[in-house]
């Protein structure tokens, strides 16, 4: 074959490309499994960081299996499950896709030395993709112990400081019931706190990523309040 005629040019370029595509999609392949792991252990990690308790990745799984006591599936404030993968690997940006008495979604039992807390999965929209994140209830079922959110792509400086700690440790202590009722944690506007049991500090210039979080507490708390209401933890149903 002529290697200066087109012919040969075409069904060159046609063979590298079908190479190039094989020996990608086997490097895909073959690190998938490693590529799970990390997001298993990642995922370990936040749902431990929400209850103070902050390890290193290699270490994520056995400090999970010492602190989380028991993993539960709830829907519509009762329990439908008490498989703790099944509850681990739930979806949450497909869970929160139907109702809040409808979904069905993961609770987490956690014990650290010798208090007991319950450990919540966010799922919500911020200005440029998702946001999530998980908060941590204390045994009374209405005071948040800790939160800790994450993003895929909020404005650095901006939104994407709902990943801090400044912005994170705002939660702790506060409440989620109001004389009984449900009222969720109120994202206001920084300095316009007026009451500071229900209410923490957006962040300065991220309006839209600050609402997406408000929106996301008030949701995916409701599926979990006739559970604690259930366990006489002095929390009413919507």
């Amino acid at each position: 074959m002529d290697v200066n005629s087109n012919k040969y040019t075409y069904l060159f370029a046609t063979v590298m490309v079908v190479l190039v595509a094989l020996i990608l999609s086997g490097l895909s392949l073959s690190l998938k499994e490693r590529q799970d792991a990390n997001i298993e252990l990642e995922k370990r990690q936040n749902i431990l960081k929400s209850v103070g308790v902050e390890v290193e990745r290699s270490e994520a799984k056995e400090a999970y299996d010492k602190y989380i006591t028991q993993s539960v599936v709830i829907q519509n404030g009762t329990v439908v499950s008490e498989d703790a993968n099944e509850a681990f690997t739930i979806d949450m940006s497909k869970a929160v896709a139907a109702s809040p008495e409808e979904r069905k979604v993961p609770l987490y039992l956690a014990d650290v030395d010798g208090e007991k807390f319950y450990i919540i999965p966010m799922r919500g929209k911020g200005l440029w993709g998702p946001i999530w994140g998980y908060v941590a209830m204390k045994g009374d079922g209405k005071t948040i112990a800790g939160a800790t959110f994450d993003h895929k792509g909020e404005t650095p400086g901006l939104g994407a400081e709902i990943s801090g700690s400044q912005f994170q440790e705002q939660f702790a202590g506060k409440s989620i019931m109001d004389e009984g009722n449900f009222v969720s944690i109120t994202v206001i506007k920084p300095g316009k706190n007026v009451n500071p049991e229900h209410e923490v500090d957006g962040i300065s210039g991220g309006t839209i990523t600050s609402d997406g979080l408000h929106n996301m507490l008030a949701d995916c708390f409701k599926p979990y309040v006739g559970y604690f209401q259930s366990k006489n933890a002095q929390v009413s149903a919507l």
